[in-house]
């Protein structure tokens, strides 16, 4: 018994390790970003994998806030992403009441082919969705990135919300007809507010999937009017080519929300992913 014990607490003890060694490694590059922005240039260029700055360089994120259009490419970031987890929200609710709930013939090939979607990289449509774009004339246009951001957002809040609302019990929505209820009271009244775990986790994982998206921001954006944040990295990479520590204190701050968030609700991205598995 006592031989028992003492193995399990070295078991304990070798996974504390293990665990807090994998933290290590992955909180280390936010560690390095952040060390080598508030340094100089000068000294980045000298032996170590961190640096020790003489003097605190605040003025590089002043740099990086003011020449890097901050503000305007939060606001479109904010704007799109926004946008993108409401439809995501809207259309996955609607749709996973229509293939769970509603009884039609196409019902469980539709799921099956909105499901699908996972199997598809974002970036394998970029060349087709431009020669669709241009034709339509979306391009340069908020459109064009909302609707590639809600499509493949799309499928993994369809498999959430089914999950989940396979747990609703159907005596709910019997009763609320009984009463005299229509279709979209039943959807927006009654269910929705049982959805609120998976709503959160899909809000949260569509805005931290499309926040550093780049590839197609770059493809189909052109004028200033619409580009998101990680735009400020790239017209730094020319303007202050030679001063890389302005250019860690404007990746830092592009990374900064997407880091808050993350933090914040990671618990919301646990919980609803687990509470989605076992009920689904």
């Amino acid at each position: 018994m006592k031989s028992g014990k003492k193995k399990f607490t070295v078991g304990r003890a070798f996974l504390w390790a293990a665990l807090i060694l994998t933290a290590v490694i992955q909180i280390f590059p936010l560690i390095w970003l952040l060390d080598f922005s508030l340094a100089s240039s000068t000294e980045m260029f000298t032996s170590g994998l961190l640096i020790i700055p003489e003097k605190i360089q605040w003025g590089n994120y002043q740099k990086a806030f003011v020449d890097g259009h901050f503000l305007r490419y939060l606001k479109n970031s904010v704007l799109i992403n926004g946008l993108a987890v409401l439809f995501v929200i809207l259309i996955s609710i609607m749709a996973a009441y229509a293939c769970r709930r509603m009884k039609w013939k196409l019902s469980g090939l539709v799921k099956t082919i909105l499901l699908l979607g996972m199997m598809i990289p974002i970036h394998a449509t970029l060349l087709p969705n431009y020669k669709i774009y241009s034709m339509l004339k979306l391009t340069d246009t908020i459109w064009a990135l909302l609707i590639p951001y809600v499509a493949f957002s799309l499928p993994q809040a369809m498999f959430l919300m089914t999950s989940f609302l396979d747990s609703i019990p159907m005596e709910l929505e019997e009763a609320a007809v009984m009463d005299g209820c229509g279709i979209y009271r039943i959807v927006f009244q009654i269910v929705t507010p049982l959805l609120k775990p998976s709503i959160a986790t899909v809000s949260i994982m569509t805005f931290l999937n499309n926040w550093n998206e780049f590839m197609m921001a770059s493809t189909y954006l052109s004028s200033p009017t619409w580009k998101t944040l990680p735009f400020s990295v790239l017209e730094f990479t020319g303007q202050y080519s030679s001063n890389y520590a302005v250019q860690f204190a404007v990746m830092a701050l592009t990374a900064a929300p997407a880091v808050i968030v993350y933090i914040l609700l990671n618990k919301h991205i646990t919980k609803g992913v687990a509470m989605g598995a076992v009920k689904g």
